[in-house]
């Protein structure tokens, strides 16, 4: 059986006894050219997988600061195609594992059939289609499955035991445990209901199980990653991202997140005075 991108990321981190770390960027924002050199810079400090944002105009599991950020892609013209060709052109430099982070309708406007032939053409891994209820995935995983692309799978704290079981039986590549209740970036998790939320799941499954939603800051990265195999960075590095875009230092400031993210999961930062929970992009 071939080990695919995603599962190598997980064991090397396993072996190291190391966490994995998960970093959303949203495909577009500022521009896709700005987005493939984030991803080169993200992965050379640290980052094992990387969630690209498909954006679209309706996202209903996303927060404002990645709702902002899928309408000002948008508006610049980013498509699902231009977002593939994208990719392809990361692939050729990277093996980082890419799992696409999206919604069904683009899917759907694409084509099922070619976007998931296209897309294991251009190098994705695996996809997290946020909207699409368990009973219909079979309708993308007819071709997704046969095309090699893991199918990572959402559970919520307000997933029930026997719903989770369902869903996690079919679940591919890892688990993604949504660490509050909400949309992205708008609560902060507490640790022992991550903790609490993570037995339950790990009662059902094998796979590697993310944890993500809220993980802002060092602390809470710090805080998360001993709970989970990996943790997900997204829409304080988008926000990140927006503050300093038009400037030349860009992707020098958000390696400098990325990396202090990166230690505090290593257990190699230290809490000093103030704590790490009073960094500027808290």
């Amino acid at each position: 059986m071939l080990v695919g991108r995603i599962e190598k990321a997980f064991a090397r981190r396993k072996a190291e006894g190391r966490k994995v770390f998960v970093a959303y960027l949203t495909a577009g924002d500022p521009d896709l050219e700005t987005t493939e050199a984030l991803a080169l810079a993200l992965e050379a400090a640290g980052v094992d997988i990387l969630e690209i944002g498909v954006p679209f105009s309706d996202p209903t599991a996303d927060g404002p600061v990645i709702q902002a950020a899928s309408q000002r892609a948008l508006k610049r013209g980013t498509t699902l195609a231009g977002i593939l060709d994208r990719i392809d052109s990361l692939r050729r430099r990277s093996d980082i594992p890419v799992v696409l982070f999206g919604y069904f309708n683009p899917i759907l406007s694409y084509g099922v059939e070619r976007f998931a032939r296209d897309a294991a053409a251009a190098g994705v891994d695996g996809l997290l289609v946020v909207d699409l209820p368990f009973e219909e995935t079979g309708e993308l995983r007819r071709f997704t499955d046969p095309a090699g692309l893991a199918f990572i799978s959402l559970v919520a704290p307000t997933t029930d035991t026997k719903r989770a079981r369902t869903i996690l039986r079919r679940a591919t590549g890892f688990v993604y445990a949504i660490s509050v209740t909400g949309v992205t970036g708008t609560s902060t998790p507490r640790p022992d209901d991550v903790r609490r939320d993570l037995e339950r799941i790990r009662e059902e499954t094998d796979l590697p199980i993310v944890a993500g939603f809220g993980i802002a800051t060092a602390g809470q990265a710090a805080g998360i990653a001993p709970l989970a195999d990996g943790i997900v960075v997204g829409s304080a590095l988008v926000r990140l991202i927006r503050e300093n875009a038009g400037s030349v230092n860009l992707v020098k400031t958000a390696v400098s997140f990325v990396r202090e993210i990166r230690e505090a999961i290593d257990g190699k930062r230290q809490e000093g005075p103030g704590g790490l929970e009073k960094r500027r992009w808290s």
